[in-house]
């Protein structure tokens, strides 16, 4: 009798163990081979379709395999003017390697003062209108400016929230473009 109740222990434990190595193994290969969309490091990062003060729309599939730093910011926002200056030094360095998409959150911005802080800051990269924020609400944006780091692949490979600091905005870079 009490080698029947060992043999049933040492079975309940072999399928414990077994099932728990199942477990392991997913969630180890979920982030990199994950094909869901959400705003966090490792994941797909949720898709884009908006237009951008070019009349252009702008899109993950335009990219064409390239890089890309998604900045949210709005006009009234002091980080994001104190950063603004960097983000025009960065594109003008990297510009051939990797893409800046600026989203305005317009919902909560004027369309005027967003063309106007355009203009002073002379952004020459995309500046892509959220009129409605259901972008800003897919990637889950609170404080501004928060800065998502995309691969070539559409994986997000960081994510920044308040001002990027100009040192470690490069280290960032670099790891994108490897």
């Amino acid at each position: 009798m009490k080698e029947g109740r060992k043999i049933k222990k040492q079975w309940i434990i072999i399928v414990a163990i077994a099932v728990l190595t199942v477990l392991a193994v997913f969630q180890s290969s979920t982030p990199t081979g994950n094909k869901e969309e959400l705003p966090k490091e490792g994941y797909k990062a949720p898709q884009i379709s908006l237009n951008g003060l070019d009349g252009k729309t702008y899109s993950f599939e335009s990219l064409n395999g390239k890089p890309v730093i998604i900045n949210f910011w709005a006009s009234w926002c002091g980080p994001c003017k104190t950063e603004a200056p960097d983000l025009v030094r960065t594109y003008e360095k990297y510009s051939k390697q990797i893409e800046i998409y600026a989203v305005n959150i317009t919902a909560v911005d004027s369309l005027d003062e967003a063309k106007a802080f355009v203009a002073e800051y002379g952004f020459s990269f995309p500046v892509l209108l959220d009129l409605d924020g259901s972008v800003t609400q897919r990637y889950q944006v609170k404080p501004i400016p928060t800065t998502f780091f995309v691969n070539g692949k559409g994986i997000i490979t960081d994510q920044v929230i308040g001002a990027v600091d100009p040192q470690d905005m490069e280290r960032k870079i670099k790891r994108l473009i490897k």
